[in-house]
């Protein structure tokens, strides 16, 4: 029997229970099927992408784009913000919701000290200045995954304010010079998220799912300071990182941990800023980059042609790879802020202001939290090229590449060739069979062991740099023969065979 969820039954306007077994899971705002054109404010734009801007002609004036970004980070904790509720991916429907993430009257918030301490380690690493003070505030809003009508932030007074993130941008004819950048970070707060509409197309009805309601959010709020879709999915990935060490966040875009909301806008350089508009809930950054990149153009072409740019809110249509308009962008005023009547003031304590009878239970201290922060990305490609006299663009493919940088660390670790022949190996010949393979670093079935072996055989020369290759080179069958012969060229070596008759038994099994 499927799990309950609840239903908005638009006719009666009234919530009642249903039990759904299927049905397509959409984010808020995001077009359906047969249900995108029912969303307010639908305009009818083209549906195919542009893909180039028009080249400005003699005398006219060139284009300049400004790109912020609003993250939405969920914060690594067993329990919700407010709430004890478990907080668990694909858990069934509306089985970890709690009668304060219900909305029940009656029922207050207690704050997760685990959130606290996540938001603070995440304003240190990003060279936030935090608050001593903080404070909560109701924005207001109807949406029905959102059953309070409000939901809890930090609109007035964030928990960090000021910061700072540092990126590279892989540039030149072969990728091979990184350019450093920086983008201000405006603020940090804590907020709760909101549950998940379950769109069923087929029963045109729409469903309730609560299990996300309350769970921790961190908003790292970035200033425009960006112009285009690589240097934002760039900057994107790097927080991803930073979030990762930290510990603070999975950021794990697949599950909708880091969600990605991108504000827009073109204007002729030394002319006042344009109007901008936000395309919301990018969950993939090679989907960031091309939202963005879409949107500038759809802009630019839009103005060139006469038009005009609406100051409103728009989603990406993955598929037909261009935005689309959602509705007109909320205010501040639309959605009537308020101070949050159920918590008090958030007081954090650092080495000088923390009170001598204090309980460490029961405070927050901003220098203790400071000295358990880990290395962070940045640091650790230092130490990459220092260590092994790699290039700097190779210790960022190293560390952008999930389970790349353990792999390597690995095949070093159990092999005698020298690190400038394991990092070429392993960023070329074997990155590249896994991309030929389609797979990620790790569902490869050569294991950091075999790699190593392969490397030792070639080191002492007992084969070939092009038999080697050939033996990555695997294109059919199973991939899974690169261990193979690699274990036959091992038991050759150990049989103290002639090279020759090695080198003629990897050419026959390579042919096969």
């Amino acid at each position: 029997m499927a799990a309950p969820v609840l239903r908005w039954g638009s006719g009666a306007r009234r919530w009642v229970f249903a039990r759904v077994d299927g049905g397509s899971c959409h984010r808020r705002g995001a077009p359906t099927g047969s249900t995108s054109n029912r969303i307010r404010g639908q305009s009818s734009v083209a549906q195919q992408p542009l893909h180039t801007a028009q080249k400005p002609r003699k005398g006219e004036h060139k284009w300049a784009a400004v790109v912020g970004l609003e993250i939405h980070a969920q914060i690594s904790s067993n329990s919700k913000l407010f709430s004890g509720s478990q907080v668990r991916f694909s858990a069934p429907p509306n089985s970890l919701v709690s009668f304060f993430d219900a909305s029940l009257p009656g029922t207050l918030p207690v704050l997760n000290r685990r959130c606290v301490e996540a938001a603070v380690m995440t304003g240190l690493a990003l060279n936030c200045h935090i608050n001593k003070k903080s404070l909560f505030d109701r924005k207001h809003y109807f949406y029905a995954d959102l059953p309070a009508g409000y939901q809890i932030t930090q609109q007035r007074l964030p928990i960090a304010v000021n910061g700072s993130l540092i990126y590279g941008i892989c540039a030149g004819k072969k990728q091979s010079q990184v350019i450093p950048k920086t983008v201000r970070i405006k603020q940090i707060q804590l907020e709760q998220d909101s549950g998940k509409s379950l769109h069923d197309d087929l029963r045109s009805q729409t469903l309730i799912d609560l299990n996300r309601a309350g769970v921790g959010l961190l908003e790292v709020v970035l200033e425009p300071d960006m112009s285009c879709g690589e240097e934002a999915a760039t900057a994107v990935r790097e927080l991803q990182l930073i979030l990762q060490a930290l510990g603070t966040s999975q950021a794990n875009m697949a599950e909708g941990q880091l969600r990605v909301d991108a504000n827009i806008s073109v204007h002729h350089p030394g002319e006042p800023l344009g109007v901008r508009t936000e395309v919301k809930n990018l969950n993939s950054i090679r989907f960031l980059a091309k939202a963005i990149d879409y949107e500038i153009q759809r802009q630019i072409s839009e103005l060139e042609n006469g038009g005009e740019i609406l100051n409103e809110t728009r989603s990406f249509h993955h598929k037909l790879g261009c935005t689309m308009s959602m509705r007109d962008k909320e205010g501040k005023q639309d959605y009537r802020f308020m101070p949050e009547p159920n918590l008090p003031p958030l007081v954090l304590y650092d080495a000088t202001s923390l009170p001598a009878d204090a309980d460490p239970q029961q405070v927050i201290n901003i220098d203790q939290i400071r000295e358990t922060l880990p290395e962070l990305p940045s640091v650790t490609r230092e130490k990459l090229v220092q260590q092994y006299g790699m290039l700097l663009e190779h210790s960022f493919t190293l560390l952008n590449e999930v389970g790349l940088l353990e792999f390597f660390q690995n095949v070093i670790k159990e092999t005698r060739a020298e690190p400038k022949r394991v990092t070429s190996w392993v960023l070329n010949t074997f990155l590249g069979y896994l991309k030929q393979q389609n797979l990620a670093v790790s569902e490869s079935p050569v294991t950091p062991s075999a790699l190593a072996e392969l490397l030792d055989l070639l080191d002492s020369r007992t084969i070939s740099s092009s038999a080697a290759k050939q033996v990555m080179d695997v294109k059919k069958g199973n991939p899974r023969a690169v261990n193979k012969l690699i274990g036959l060229v091992r038991k050759a070596t150990q049989s103290r065979a002639d090279p020759v008759m090695i080198k003629e038994l990897l050419e026959k099994k390579l042919s096969l």
